[in-house]
């Protein structure tokens, strides 16, 4: 149950994500963007240390192989793609391709960890994907010169397949909240290192500062460093301990919704009938999926009862 709860509101959280990500974009370009977002996590990630909320385990050399292969994945090049992408990609694409990642992740799960789902989930996954299909082929509903862009994204989103696949297993081998410290600061090194070595060569390092005099920037990283990048790295962490990777990428469904909405309100983006239609059938096979999930749990436990 606590699972699910930390998945719903990581959904919330991402889905509003690619709005302060277009709103950081105004100021700074997607490399001094990631940069300052992992400085904001960093900064976190030692103030919960120096609280004790958190500890920075020892690592023995072996595991960090592992550690650092894991980390490519997530955060530095899910969050990298999806940055840069976003620079000529609009808030509602960038929710609706990220919601494709329950297609793919199921196929992985069933393939690599040996994961089932049942006739109805299936049933549900497909009716989700009909409903993104609708938004994204439906005519106007993605513009011809955001290709690029958008191959970013598609990117990031296999990036988040290979995250689920591998960090799964790393995570019941690891404590979730030490092993999300060590990836927030592997990130924040990689992505200021590339930010200021960006600058330096290029003479002009004070530009890499001025972004975070302008109060929409600062907005900006403090959601995108603390909720978007910190909070739901613990949260989904905690999730993959307990909760099968189909179900932690089914709620991605709901991403494209929240950031149509989100786009709406905060960027004045237009809201279409087919985008209602769409998101109509993605909320459906979310429900479905879930549903189902549960009654099948609900029957497997009833004989077991019986069984015993």
């Amino acid at each position: 149950m606590l699972a699910n709860l930390g998945l719903a509101i990581v959904t919330l959280i991402v889905g509003l994500s690619f709005i302060f990500v277009k709103i950081g974009l105004r100021e700074a370009d997607a490399y001094d963007l990631l940069a300052h977002r992992f400085t904001i996590a960093f900064i976190l990630i030692l103030l919960l240390a120096s609280f004790r909320k958190i500890k920075f385990p020892k690592i023995l050399s072996k595991d960090w192989v592992s550690i650092l292969f894991v980390s490519l994945f997530y955060p530095i090049l899910f969050f990298g793609f999806q940055t840069v992408g976003m620079e000529t990609s609009t808030a509602s694409q960038a929710g609706i391709i990220f919601a494709l990642s329950p297609t793919f992740t199921i196929i992985a799960g069933a393939l690599f960890l040996k994961e089932k789902t049942t006739l109805m989930q299936k049933i549900g996954v497909a009716l989700s994907f009909l409903g993104l299909a609708y938004i994204f082929l439906y005519k106007g509903g993605i513009q011809t010169e955001s290709w690029e862009g958008n191959l970013f994204l598609v990117l990031s989103v296999l990036c988040t397949v290979g995250y689920y696949m591998i960090g799964k297993r790393l995570m019941q081998r690891y404590d979730s909240s030490s092993l999300t410290a060590i990836m927030i600061s592997i990130a924040f090194i990689v992505f200021n290192s590339i930010g200021i070595t960006r600058h330096v060569t290029t003479g002009d390092l004070n530009t890499f500062f001025e972004p975070l005099l302008e109060p929409s920037f600062l907005l900006s990283v403090l959601y995108l460093g603390t909720l978007s990048s910190v909070v739901t790295s613990f949260l989904t962490n905690y999730a993959l301990t307990f909760v099968p990777t189909s179900s932690v990428s089914i709620y991605n469904n709901l991403n494209p919704v929240i950031a149509i909405i989100g786009g709406v309100i905060f960027l004045s983006e237009h809201l279409y009938i087919h985008q209602l239609i769409g998101g109509l059938g993605v909320i459906s096979g979310v429900v479905m999926v879930l549903f189902f999930k549960n009654k099948v749990m609900s029957v497997q436990l009833a004989l077991n009862r019986k069984n015993s």
